[in-house]
């Protein structure tokens, strides 16, 4: 995925997440997530998600498909964390987005051309998750929320992504919610987008229901 950014995408699907998440009392993750992926013109969005789990990010990447014309798609490990995810989602904002069920190696067979990609590092498998995912040839950026749990504290993005042709352009750590630590992957090569990286910017958006501090690429 080539880092076009558009900034009129973004703020719709920023908007729009902040009215559907307007019941859960969260970070602002949900918000920040939906408005990358949806600014970046994302068409497959994959996440992971645990049984118990917070469903506000998962909303707001159904907000960003919706913007990019694309598909979301959440992938859990079992047929209960499928049907609970499921009534969560239909519940809290009528949607009913597209679920996948089984190990990474399964299911990100089934998911080539990730753009945009969010992993619960609760999960003890999400560095497995990382490693097995079939990338868009044109690069994508990673997501890991919750990163201040991760359980594994020997995570590096390189050790888990730098391989044949997919190497890290840049990685980001952004104070949000419990941590969000996130990276821009080049593919086929390593170096589609790179030279457009260097020439973004950081903007700050600062939310005056929450009070937090947002930094959104520009």
């Amino acid at each position: 995925m080539k880092l076009i950014w558009s900034p009129e995408t973004a703020t719709k699907a920023y908007i729009d997440t902040v009215r559907s998440c307007q019941v859960f009392n969260e970070s602002g993750v949900a918000e920040l997530v939906s408005a990358m992926a949806a600014g970046w013109n994302a068409k497959l969005i994959v996440e992971t998600w645990s049984q118990g789990g917070a469903i506000a990010t998962s909303i707001g990447l159904e907000i960003a498909s919706r913007h990019t014309c694309g598909r979301h798609v959440c992938v859990v490990a079992d047929e209960n964390a499928r049907s609970e995810f499921i009534t969560a989602m239909k519940e809290a904002a009528d949607m009913n987005p597209e679920v996948l069920v089984g190990e990474p190696e399964e299911v990100m067979s089934e998911l080539a051309g990730i753009d945009f990609m969010v992993v619960d590092c609760k999960r003890k498998d999400y560095a497995r998750v990382l490693r097995q995912a079939r990338l868009n040839q044109s690069g994508a950026v990673l997501v890991c929320k919750n990163a201040n749990s991760k359980s594994d504290s020997s995570f590096r993005w390189r050790s888990v992504i730098d391989s044949g042709s997919r190497k890290v352009v840049r990685t980001v750590f952004l104070p949000v919610g419990k941590g969000l630590d996130m990276a821009h992957v080049s593919c086929s090569g390593g170096n589609s987008g790179s030279s457009k990286v260097e020439k973004k910017r950081w903007i700050k958006h600062f939310d005056q229901r929450s009070g937090e501090e947002h930094v959104i690429r520009k």
